[in-house]
This record gives structure tokens, C-alpha cells and sequence, in this order.
């Protein structure tokens, strides 16, 4: 345990401590692990260097609109895969494994096309709508569904229970830590989106903010990495922020929706 949290906590901290020091003392051979002396001049320099505020504001704009509809949509599909009967049902259990299994990617030429055919480049909606597909958070969360007890779920249908009823009085209050954990790895890969983002957007106006980073970086990476530096780590404390905030949801979560005799 200690290698690997060296191995995963070291990089971050030199990014961390190499974004406080001056630009000579990055350089320096050997590395020195502690600045001296301390300097916030890096950080100034990110916004100078790119719109840094706008690429923050797209973030999280993109960030919470794709989490918001990933995991209403993820929910409400699961919860129909699981506990309704309807024709078909099955098959589309079977599309979405079978979804998971195609590398998003190789859906990138023909969405491209399609979201350039609609006009919809370097707009949020041609970012957001290719992005929302929620195959493995339907997958997740229905595994989640079918292994809750089936007595409280067959109690609640005795009692005339609607589905919405059922969803929300009785499989919510039992899924919550499943539900913040589903949050949790939307939040994290829509907010590291780069890719899909960088060949829609074309300027700050829309652009989320890894792709202000390699922007920043073609500016001042090559000569000047202290910006750079500053900037990965103001993209990090966001979702740090968020990680520590669900976390404590996710314990609360635990005893939530505990059968009570």
C-alpha cells in the first residue's frame, strides 16, 4: 500500500510544489522537492495565458448537465429493466452490455458528421447530447436493483405501490451509496472529458477545461511549464472537492433505507 500511494501521490505533488516555485527553480538539476521561495506568480499567469475562468465556467456547466441527465436517464432505465414487464426487455438488456463492450471512439466519425450536419458545432448541446449515453450506469445500477430484497419490493407492490412510488418510498432509500458512487464516476469522466470536446469546440466560448490546458500548454509549455503546472492544479481542486463531498454522502448513505421491525 505505501508503494503505491508513493507511486500515485508522488507526481501530484511535484506538480503541486514545481507550481509554486519560480520558473528557474523548475528547472533545476537535481529536483528540489521543496520551493524556496514560495511564489503564487504562476497562478496569475494561467489566466492571463488563456480565458482560464471561461473553460472553468464550460466545465462545470457540461460537468453537472451531462451528470444530472446520466443518472436521472441511468436510474430510470434500470429500475424498468428491473422491476417492469414489458416486451423487449431482455433485448435491451442485451444492446447495453452489448454497448459497453464498443469503445466510444469508434462512434466519434459518425457523430461528428451528424452533429455537423445539424449545426452544431462549437455549441454545448453538440458536446453534451453524444456524450449522454448511460449504458454503464444502467448497467450498474440495475446489478444494484436485482440484488435488493426481494421481500420489501413484493410488501410494497402488495401494498398497490406505483412504480415512481416504488422507485423513490423503496429502491432509492436502499441504492443511495450505489446512486452517489454512479455520481461519483460521471462527475470524474465528464469533467476529464478531452477528445470528443476538442473536435467540437473551436474557441473558449464553449471549450471545457482540459481543453484550456492544452491551449495553455501550446502557449507556455515548451519555455514555461510554472502555468501550466498552476493550471492542472486548479482543474484538479474542483473535483477533488466534489470526491470529498460524495464521499461523506456515500457513508450517510450506508444506513439509509435499513428495514426497521
Amino acid at each position: 500500500m505505501l508503494v503505491v500511494v508513493v507511486v500515485v501521490a508522488l507526481p501530484l505533488y511535484w506538480i503541486l510544489a514545481a507550481s509554486l516555485k519560480e520558473r528557474s527553480d523548475i528547472y533545476t538539476v537535481p529536483v528540489t522537492w521543496v520551493p524556496d521561495p514560495i511564489t503564487v506568480q504562476n497562478y496569475d499567469g494561467v489566466n492571463q495565458g488563456v480565458p482560464f475562468l471561461s473553460y472553468l465556467r464550460n466545465s462545470v456547466f457540461i460537468t453537472t448537465t451531462l451528470t444530472v441527465v446520466q443518472v436521472v436517464i441511468g436510474v430510470l432505465s434500470a429500475f424498468a429493466l428491473s422491476f417492469l414487464r414489458f416486451p423487449g426487455r431482455t433485448l435491451a438488456l442485451l444492446f447495453i452490455i452489448a454497448a459497453l463492450m464498443v469503445p466510444s471512439q469508434i462512434t466519434w466519425i459518425s457523430n461528428y458528421a451528424l452533429v455537423a450536419e445539424l449545426g452544431w458545432r462549437n455549441t454545448f448541446q453538440g458536446i453534451m447530447i453524444p456524450l449522454a449515453g448511460v449504458a454503464f450506469g444502467t448497467f450498474l445500477m440495475r446489478n444494484h436493483f436485482v440484488s435488493l430484497p426481494g421481500e420489501i419490493i413484493e410488501a410494497a407492490e402488495m401494498d398497490h405501490a406505483r412504480p415512481f412510488t416504488l422507485l423513490w418510498r423503496v429502491v432509492l432509500p436502499m441504492s443511495w451509496p450505489t446512486v452517489i458512487a454512479f455520481t461519483l464516476i460521471t462527475v470524474v469522466n465528464e469533467w476529464n472529458q478531452y477528445l470528443w470536446p476538442l473536435l467540437i469546440a473551436d474557441d473558449a466560448s464553449t471549450a471545457p477545461l482540459p481543453v484550456g490546458l492544452t491551449q495553455l500548454q501550446d502557449q507556455e509549455g515548451f519555455t514555461n511549464w510554472g502555468p501550466v503546472l498552476a493550471g492542472t492544479v486548479l482543474t484538479m481542486l474542483p473535483i477533488l472537492a466534489v470526491f470529498l463531498l460524495l464521499q461523506r454522502h456515500m457513508i450517510k448513505g450506508l444506513t439509509a433505507g435499513a428495514v426497521k421491525g
